[in-house]
């Protein structure tokens, strides 16, 4: 049967890059499986004031950009975004249209704003709202609860974090 996986966390938290490293272990074990960027999926300008982060745009792309994969042959989608409500969730599990996980990255706010400072280095105004984000947004999660379990996301490699991850995976679907 057919998983998700979504690792959520604030911005810097490593998402995309865990994610990739995650996709990478289980193509290594032979598990048919697609990585799937939520941020590329709502990538579109101007975005509505009602909607400022894109989310039915998300919604439409990842129903088809998961069927898709799922008729290709994956097994398992992992996803890398944010989620900040349990209404969210249950939005991003309907669109996949199979059980969905999610792995809450945490990444304390000192490391997540060093990150964010190299990141952005030519980009000051990015870096400003980032790093207002990523304060409000770790305040969001925390208060949301969005996540099945939650795994450090600092102080190691992506691959090491994405066996962390993998292993949560496992043990959250039995």
């Amino acid at each position: 049967m057919a998983q998700a996986l979504l690792i959520t966390g604030t911005v810097g938290a490593g998402k995309t890059t865990v994610a990739d490293a995650v996709g990478d272990a289980l193509a290594g074990r032979r598990v048919p499986n697609a990585v799937i960027d939520l941020d590329w999926l709502r990538r579109a300008w101007p975005a509505p004031p009602s909607d400022p982060f894109h989310g039915r745009l998300t919604l439409l792309n990842l129903r088809a950009v998961a069927a898709n994969h799922l008729a290709a042959g994956a097994r398992r989608l992992v996803l890398a975004g944010v989620v900040e409500s349990r209404a969210e969730r249950r939005g991003h599990e309907e669109a996949v249209g199979v059980p969905l996980t999610v792995c809450r990255l945490r990444v304390g706010l000192p490391e997540v704003r060093r990150r964010l400072r190299a990141r952005h280095a030519a980009d000051p105004e990015g870096l400003a709202w980032h790093l207002n984000r990523s304060g409000e947004l770790a305040s969001i999660l925390d208060a949301s609860r969005v996540e099945d379990f939650v795994v450090d996301g600092a102080g190691a490699l992506p691959p090491e974090i994405a066996a962390r991850v993998i292993e949560g995976w496992r043990a959250a679907m039995a």
